[in-house]
This record gives C-alpha cells, structure tokens and sequence, in this order.
C-alpha cells in the first residue's frame, strides 16, 4: 500500500514537473527580453522607457512620455502622415526588424525628445510594498536595513527582500557601501536566526504550539520545515535561508526546539544568509537607481524563480530523493 502511494506521489511529481517546464521556459525567454529592454533604456538614458513593448502604439507612448508626436514620428524617421494609432510591431515589420529592436530605436528617440516620464502618477509595485521602506532608508541609512532584516529574520512580515534590494540599488547610486550594506544584512538576519533559535530553545515546541500566531509558526509550516530537517538535517538551514526564505523562521525556532548545536546552526546560517544577501543586493545594484523601470524584469524574474524551485522540487521527488516531502507534494 505504501508502495503503491508512493508511486502515486513521484507520477503526480513528474506530471506537475512536466506541466511547469513550459511555463518556466516562457518566462525564461520574458524574463530575458525584459533585461535586454531594461539595459537598452539605461543606455538610452531613459530608464522609464524600459517598460515599453511591441504592442503600443505611438500615440499611446507620446502621451505616456510626455513625447510630441510630431517629434517622435520626426525622430524614428517616419513619415509625417503616419497614423498614430500604428503599433512598434508593425512598424518593425515595415522596416524589417524584430519589434524589441524598434523598441530600442524607440527608446533613444524618447531620450532625446523627452524626460521620459510617464504620465501616470501611480508609482507602482514600489509604492505598494516599499516606500516607506526606501524613504526610511534615504534617511537613516543602515540603521533602518539592519533593523528591518532582523525583524524580518525573527518572523515579522516586512518586506526584507525589497528592503536589501534598495540597498544595493542605493549603493550603485554611490548613497550606501555595497560591502557595509552586505554585513548589515548578514550581521542583522543571522542575530534575527539567533533570536529565533534561541526562542525554540527556550519556550519548547508546547509553548510554540500554544503561541504559534505570534511566530508564524502554522501546523502547514511546521510539517513542510519538519519533513525537510528529517531529510537534509542542518542543511535546511541553508536552504530556508535561501531557495525557501520565507520558512526561514519557523526552520530556525524548530532548530531550537531540537537543540542542533548552536556553533553548527550559526555556522550553516552566515553561508544561506550571505549567499542570499549577495542575491539581492547584486540585482538591487544591477537594476541601478531606478528600481521602478526594473518593475516588469523583477516580476519575471520572480515567477522565473518561483518556477525554478518548483521544478526542482518536483524532480526531486520523482527522483525519490526527497521522499519526507511526498505527504505535502
């Protein structure tokens, strides 16, 4: 019975890895051409204009870039009675082009006709999520990165990840040490695991049942970070460090509860928090200081990711290499 339920479980992973290859291959290829727009509008000196795709029209992109028509059509070398609801697609097909490199064209005709604002003042997933975040950071600098990663690390929901994202986008700007802001982040987020551990340890997994809403420690979470101690040991702290960090607190309040070695699970904690701050601040850096035109390449590459890791997983389980983890599957 088990035997047969476990092969269940392994055709059911290989069916879901076989269902997300094509999707993660899809935003493979999105993530990569939002890279090639986001780094030609850099170029171009407009990085507000990364956002523009094929399907816009040129009435549609001067009046969301504060752009003349008359002056774009001049600067793309148009002819002066072309219809401005004529999309970059077709006109990359007139000239016999691939519609990202008309975008490209469109892009530098912007930078030199306009400031490349775009009209809305909607600031976007930015605003949703981290303005306070980035403001607080423009003031006080590492102080508020370190307090954030700590709280963070602990279990408190804030947006850790953006927050080390805009440090490394303050540090291209030259407003933040890239290496002091890499030692905030690992110092704080290692002590947020120390405290996390430390609580485990000290309250015991009853206590953490009966206070479970104050440490994010749902029975789903436990059973998941479970499986993967009974499977991998100490190696989960590194992996709830990184490929899974959102289970990072309730991994280190059950390393408390089991009582791993505290050298060893600090130890394994610096690697998984240095490699994960390492990722984030180098794609806050490589985005530069316009974290907003980085808008469409972040969320790419998010699903890019998130893809990824289920791929892997699934794998792994078909593979009988984590078989802990089939009763969650």
């Amino acid at each position: 019975m088990i035997g047969l339920q476990s092969r269940r479980v392994r055709r059911c992973a290989w069916l879901l890895f076989a269902l997300a290859l094509i999707p993660t291959l899809w935003f493979g290829l999105r993530t990569y051409r939002s890279l090639v727009l986001l780094r030609s509008a850099y170029e171009a000196g407009a990085p507000m204009t990364s956002s523009i795709r094929g399907w816009m029209t040129l009435e549609y992109i001067a009046a969301t870039y504060h752009t003349p028509e008359a002056a774009l059509i001049e600067r793309l070398g148009l002819a002066p009675a072309t219809a401005p609801g004529t999309s970059l697609k077709v006109l990359a097909e007139q000239r016999g082009i691939s519609p990202a490199q008309y975008v490209e064209r469109v892009q530098h005709a912007i930078a030199d006709t306009a400031s490349a604002v775009p009209a809305s003042e909607d600031s976007g997933w930015l605003a949703a999520t981290a303005d306070k975040i980035l403001s607080a950071l423009l003031v006080y600098g590492y102080p508020v990165l370190g307090i954030t990663l700590l709280l963070g690390a602990i279990g408190l929901p804030l947006p850790d990840g953006i927050a080390t994202a805009v440090a490394g986008s303050l540090a291209a700007q030259g407003r933040m040490d890239w290496v002091a802001a890499g030692l905030v982040v690992v110092i704080a987020s290692v002590l947020g695991d120390a405290a996390g551990y430390g609580i485990g340890r000290l309250l015991g997994g009853k206590v953490l049942e009966r206070r479970s809403r104050w440490f994010g420690y749902t029975a789903g979470r436990r059973a998941r970070v479970q499986a993967l101690f009974d499977q991998w040991g100490l190696m989960t702290v590194f992996i709830t460090r990184t490929f899974v960090s959102y289970l990072s607190s309730v991994a280190s309040l059950l390393a408390g509860v089991a009582r791993y070695q505290p050298v060893k699970f600090l130890a394994v904690a610096v690697v998984g928090r240095a490699a994960w701050a390492a990722a984030y601040l180098g794609l806050g850096y490589a985005v530069g200081a316009n974290l907003e035109a980085a808008a469409s390449f972040l969320t790419n590459l998010s699903l890019l990711l998130s893809l990824l890791t289920l791929l892997a997983g699934t794998a792994l389980i078909g593979a009988r290499l984590v078989p802990a983890l089939a009763g969650f599957a």
